[in-house]
């Protein structure tokens, strides 16, 4: 890849011209990296519904045309001026959570964000541009946007040092590119953010793959009894295999189901995970744990809500709320970890991947994702 080094790479990329309309296989011209920055070469890259949201005429504060993904895993290309931590050949996984550790988070134990971050109206609508506010993709004389830092949906992207993880050599791509986001913010709801023990009751509310990944971190964490509650059923069975005792239908019951829920609990689970992204199930999330001391630990983004609606007496009777970026993992330092934990059979990263495309077949592994068939398709260049 030394050829390369210096010089314009044209390659393809799936461009979001506007909101709203499918994604466009396109030839981009990407710049060399410039100070602190790395040129990767993405080998595979989930989709997320993050994504989705990306380029939803909801999400007023999206910026066109982009460049969208966030969830990939490559190898570095080349690097640029002052970075020393990576160097061509290395295996990497692109972060949209930065870790620059010098600013007041990232010296602190108590969150994972970064200052790079800290004042974004949502967790996708900064980034789109590099640090020094210029982008390094051009398509037909244009512009394009990169977006949460990372643009994995291009063969190549280029990222800040402080937006990268180097793994193991060993660590096979179109697995642990997951790790990029839905599996480790769904394992980390539960080990880092909900802090699941041994013997408690949990329910994890949207069975998707970040779902999925909750149920697997309340499994490891010692979890004694695990509800899934989704309206697809067909979730049912990989979920159970992941770690989940019950399976719930909220249609399936004349009660609403945080009520069905207390009542097989004896008055409530010690925490639940929601991961739909659903105001109304936030709200069931939290009725559904105990008075005293449940923990609701809310996951999904609802892009153009209005707030849900909490009643102080809720938080009177000792129930709290908690939501997660990333799962809680400070990136840099945590990512290599996960990956040598997949890598070491402590979870099963392979049991999230229901289809793996070619890249050309973006926009079908979208439709997968609204139309419930997947949770993650993954796509390889």
């Amino acid at each position: 890849m030394s050829s390369t080094r210096g010089k314009v790479i044209k390659c393809k990329a799936a461009i979001a011209w506007e909101a709203g309309k499918p994604l466009s296989l396109e030839e981009v011209e990407v710049s060399p990296p410039k100070e602190h920055e790395i040129r990767v070469k993405i080998i595979a890259t989930g989709v997320c519904r993050t994504d989705a949201h990306g380029m939803s005429p909801r999400f007023k504060e999206g910026l066109f045309p982009v460049i969208l993904g966030h969830e990939g895993a490559g190898i570095v290309e080349s690097i640029g001026p002052g970075v020393t931590r990576f160097k061509s050949g290395d295996k990497v996984i692109p972060l949209y959570l930065p870790q620059c550790g010098q600013c007041k988070f990232c010296l602190s134990p108590k969150t994972n964000l970064c200052e790079r971050i800290s004042k974004a109206k949502t967790p996708i609508s900064d980034q789109h541009l590099m640090l020094d506010g210029t982008s390094r993709f051009t398509c037909k004389g244009q512009k394009i946007y990169h977006f949460m830092g990372t643009s994995t949906f291009s063969e190549y992207t280029v990222v800040a040092e402080s937006s990268l993880a180097k793994i193991d050599a060993a660590a096979p791509l179109d697995k642990v590119c997951l790790i990029g986001c839905g599996f480790s913010t769904g394992y980390g709801a539960a080990i880092n953010t909900a802090k699941v023990e041994p013997g408690f009751t949990c329910a994890v509310f949207g069975l998707g793959g970040v779902g999925l990944s909750a149920v697997m971190g309340c499994k490891v964490a010692g979890a004694s009894r695990i509800f899934g509650i989704d309206i697809n059923k067909n979730k049912f069975a990989l979920a159970k295999e992941l770690g989940a005792t019950d399976c719930l239908h909220p249609q399936e019951f004349k009660k609403p189901i945080q009520k069905v829920i207390a009542e097989m609990t004896s008055g409530g689970v010690d925490c639940s995970i929601e991961c739909s992204g659903n105001i109304a199930i936030m709200n069931a999330a939290l009725s559904c744990t105990t008075v005293g001391w449940g923990t609701c630990v809310i996951v999904g983004v609802a892009i153009g809500e209005e707030g849900f609606i909490v009643s102080p007496m809720e938080l009177i009777m000792g129930r709290t709320i908690k939501a997660t970026f990333f799962g809680g993992w400070k990136a840099i330092e945590s990512v290599p970890k996960l990956v040598l934990d997949y890598m070491a059979g402590k979870f099963n990263l392979d049991a999230l991947v229901s289809y793996t495309l070619p890249f050309e077949k973006i926009n079908e592994a979208f439709d997968l994702m609204r139309e419930g068939k997947s949770n993650r398709t993954v796509l390889v260049y």
